[in-house]
């Protein structure tokens, strides 16, 4: 085991002018803190305004939802999610820290691996998934049936802009936003007046809430997909930041972007049936101006390459977090860079291996996605707003027998406990649980995990000693200077 650092670790120092970022899972010192919050709006906009969040939008209508109890649902279900994840960016610029890391707070040194991986999994699913739709879009525009090739050609552009990290990958948001308003922005005002749907469509019908509920959970989970790197995309702004902005302009993002994707993919579905995203896309855009189809599809490709670059970037975070979780190492360019090939590398191999129909392996990943994150975020959104209220000595986090210890005993049984209790009322494509099926197939896990996890862990965090913990940073902050501790008052909850 190694010996108590006596240093946070740390880069080479990161120039306003750099081409490449220097850092990766090490702390932001305060002299290379720099942006508006604004710009978390454009980030969060651009990576939900995509044909991916276009597709999750359809799953309602695949099961019998008419248009009008698909878009209830997901402005629902994203408005919901979106809490989640918006809290926790809000966390970036107080700590400085990528959200992985901070964890270690709640789960241990070495016990935040555990979550650190179902993360990665998750963002190679996701790009495994945009990276289909990417090809499917190639091959129907050039009509060149090699999917290997949009692979590595998509994966390889993202991969190219992440390496270069995250103050361009903030940028080429930013451009990708213009973009978005100047081509699907107009397709989607054009397509109500223009595209006919049945009258049918804007009733709740035969009103299923079975249909209801898959829709409304696929909508949560994707909002709820961004909380567990979120942060990572916040913590260069200033300390100073308002912790309202920083949320404010996150929910406004995601909320925006994915509703409106989501409600676009449930007009395709209902206009369309049976159509795939693209296909829909395609032939929506043509009952608009023929022959336009292809080329709105062209214009979606950015959009998926932002969004690919968006889960490399954070995915070679969490990879990091636990290579050095099992062996401290330095945090280098060269190591993130490192990472980011292999994430890069993991998707592509997984797309030439995988099989399968997009829209059913989607909507079953995505609520697999929500159960296994929900008591996550619900341990560390407890933790950071109600019992350690923003206050966490910075040094620790990277010492491996540190104040918060090898193995966060109350994070990791708070995230058990919340994991079983959902068991009973989860819906799945192999399983349904009891109470679940005793309800017709109302999926209400998502409330269960929250509750059991947020409950459990403000029960076990009343023997955390508190006073200890702050002491000691202050102390750091009086040895060590000004980067040993998160500043600022205590987040009130």
């Amino acid at each position: 085991m190694s010996e108590p650092i006596e240093a946070m670790p740390s880069a080479p120092t990161a120039q306003r002018g750099e081409r490449i970022e220097s850092r990766s899972i090490d702390w932001v010192p305060l002299a290379e803190r720099r942006g508006k919050p604004w710009s978390l709006f454009t980030l969060w906009f651009m990576s939900n305004a995509n044909v991916t969040t276009l597709a999750t939008g359809m799953l309602g209508a695949a099961v019998g939802a008419t248009f009008m109890t698909s878009a209830v649902a997901i402005l629902l279900g994203v408005a919901l999610g979106t809490i989640f994840t918006a809290f926790h960016s809000a966390q970036g610029p107080q700590l400085g820290l990528p959200q992985m890391i901070q964890s270690r707070a709640q789960f241990g040194y070495r016990g935040v691996i555990l979550v650190c991986a179902i993360v990665v999994f998750s963002l190679v699913g996701f790009n495994m998934f945009n990276q289909m739709l990417g090809a499917d879009a190639l091959r129907m525009t050039t009509g060149l049936d090699a999917n290997w090739l949009w692979y590595l050609l998509q994966g390889a552009l993202a991969l190219l802009l992440a390496i270069f990290g995250y103050h361009w990958i903030h940028s080429a948001q930013q451009w990708l936003t213009v973009l978005f308003l100047l081509t699907f922005g107009v397709f989607s005002v054009l397509a109500l007046f223009v595209v006919p749907l049945d009258a049918a469509q804007f009733g709740f019908g035969d009103f299923h809430l079975t249909a209801f509920l898959i829709q409304f959970g696929a909508a949560a989970a994707y909002a709820l997909g961004w909380a567990p790197y979120v942060s990572d995309y916040s913590r260069y702004l200033p300390p100073q930041t308002s912790p309202t902005k920083a949320l404010t302009y996150t929910y406004g993002g995601v909320f925006v972007g994915g509703s409106w994707l989501m409600v676009l993919g449930a007009f395709v579905a209902a206009a369309f049936a049976g159509a795939s995203p693209l296909e829909g896309v395609r032939d929506a855009a043509n009952e608009i101006i023929p022959g336009s189809g292809t080329w709105l599809l062209l214009f979606a490709l950015p959009g998926l390459i932002g969004v690919i670059t968006v889960n490399i970037y954070a995915a070679a975070m969490e990879l990091i977090t636990i290579a050095d979780s099992v062996r401290p190492i330095k945090p280098t360019r060269t190591t993130r860079i490192v990472a980011s090939v292999l994430i890069g590398a993991a998707a592509l191999v997984g797309n030439l291996l995988s099989t399968g129909e997009f829209l059913a392996t989607f909507g079953t990943f995505l609520v697999i996605l929500l159960y296994i994150l929900v008591p996550w975020t619900s341990v560390n959104l407890v933790d950071y707003y109600f019992v350690r209220r923003g206050n966490y000595a910075i040094r620790e986090i990277f010492n491996c027998n540190g104040v918060y210890g090898m193995w966060g005993s109350r994070g990791l049984i708070a995230y058990g406990i919340g994991i079983v209790a959902m068991i009973p009322f989860v819906v799945t494509e192999w399983y349904t649980g009891p109470i679940a099926e005793a309800l017709g197939g109302a999926d209400l896990a998502l409330f269960i995990g929250l509750a059991a996890s947020g409950l459990s862990y403000l029960v076990l965090a009343r023997s955390l000693d508190l006073d200890h913990e702050w002491a000691l940073a202050v102390d750091h902050k009086q040895r060590y200077g000004e980067h040993s501790v998160a500043f600022g008052e205590p987040i009130e909850a």
